[in-house]
C-alpha cells in the first residue's frame, strides 16, 4: 500500500484508491450481471432489462454505504480465454456499465469499474472507456497460471498498448497478485514478494489479494505480504463479510464485497440492503470513512 516500506519497482504514481473513491479505504460492491448476449445461458433478455437489474443491484450497494461498484459478467460462465470474447460482450458491458454510472455515480464516474471474465483485459478496458468508467479488474496481469479455462498468461503488455492506442490512459488497472480459481504452480518457485513486485513493475495501479475461490476470504498473511512488498494500494477481492472485515480492512486499502451480502449468501443471489448496511457499519468501526 502507499505507506509501505517497499522500495518500489516502478516510478511513484498517485494513490488510485483515493483518486477514484475519495477515501483511503474503499468498500466496493460487485454487480454480477445476468447472462449477456453470446454467452451459453443467455435467453434473449433485452439489455434494457439487464440494465435495470444492474442499477438495482448497484443501488443496493451505494445507497447503503459502499463507495463504488464493479460491473462483472459473472453469469457468462463458462468463461472464454482472453481474445475469444465476441464484440457483443464488449458492447453489452459498455451499455450496462454506462447506464449504471449515469444513474448512480452522481458525477463520480471513477467509482464504477468493469471486469470481463476471464482475464479479458482489453475487452474490459474498451467497455470501461466507452462507458466512462474509471477502472478495470484484471485477474492475471503478469506471469501466468493454470485456470479452469486452461493456461492464462499475463495481459499487461498487450493491454497497456491497447489502452494507449484507444486513448484510454485514464482507466486504472486493479490487478490480482494470486488470482482465485487457479493454480500458481507455474511460478511456485518465486516468492509472494517477487510476484507482487512483478505486477507493480508492469504498471498496475492497485493490487488485489484474494482467496482461492469466489466467496473465500484472503488470508491475512497474504494481504500483509502483498502490502509490505509494494508501494501501490492493496485491496481484498473476495470473501469479505461483516464478520471478518474488522480484521482484514485495517491491513489494506479497501475491499470488494459480493457473496456475503447477497440474500442467499451466493454470488447468484440478489443484493440484500440490510446485509450491506451490516457490513458497512463494521467497516466504519474498522476505520473506513463511508459516504
Amino acid at each position: 500500500m502507499a505507506e509501505s516500506s517497499g522500495l518500489g519497482v516502478f516510478p511513484p504514481k498517485p494513490n488510485a484508491i483515493k483518486e477514484l473513491f475519495g477515501t483511503g479505504k474503499a468498500v466496493i460492491g460487485a454487480v454480477h450481471l445476468p447472462p449477456l448476449p453470446g454467452s451459453p445461458h443467455y435467453e434473449g433478455v433485452p439489455l434494457d432489462e439487464i440494465s435495470v437489474f444492474a442499477i438495482e443491484e448497484a443501488r443496493g450497494y451505494l445507497e447503503n454505504g459502499c463507495h463504488g461498484v464493479i460491473v462483472e459478467n459473472h453469469w457468462d460462465i463458462p468463461f472464454p480465454k482472453p481474445g475469444e470474447h465476441g464484440y457483443e460482450t464488449a458492447a453489452s458491458m459498455a451499455v450496462v456499465t454506462q447506464r449504471v454510472r449515469a444513474a448512480l455515480a452522481e458525477g463520480r464516474s471513477g467509482s464504477v469499474g468493469v471486469s470481463v471474465l476471464s482475464n479479458a483485459a482489453e475487452c474490459s478496458i474498451a467497455s470501461a472507456w466507452a462507458a466512462g468508467a474509471g477502472w478495470v479488474r484484471v485477474n492475471q496481469w503478469a506471469n501466468a497460471y493454470v485456470a479452469n479455462e486452461g493456461i492464462i498468461e499475463g495481459r499487461a503488455a498487450t493491454a497497456t498498448r491497447y489502452r494507449s492506442r484507444i486513448g484510454a490512459k485514464p482507466v486504472k488497472v486493479f490487478a490480482d497478485v494470486h488470482v482465485k480459481h487457479g493454480s500458481h504452480s507455474i511460478v511456485a518457485d518465486r516468492s509472494l514478494a517477487e510476484q507482487t513486485e512483478d505486477a507493480e513493475f508492469f504498471d498496475a495501479d492497485v493490487l488485489i489479494a484474494t482467496g482461492s475461490r469466489t466467496g473465500d476470504a484472503a488470508a491475512i498473511d497474504e494481504v500483509r505480504g502483498i502490502a509490505s512488498s509494494t508501494v501501490l494500494p492493496v485491496i481484498i477481492g473476495s470473501g469479505i463479510s461483516a464478520a471478518n472485515i474488522g480484521t482484514l480492512l485495517p491491513a489494506c486499502d479497501g475491499v470488494i464485497v459480493a457473496s456475503s451480502v447477497k440474500d442467499n449468501g451466493r454470488w447468484w443471489g440478489r443484493v440484500d440492503p440490510a446485509k450491506v448496511r451490516e457490513l458497512t457499519a463494521a467497516a466504519r468501526a474498522a476505520g473506513a470513512e463511508l459516504p
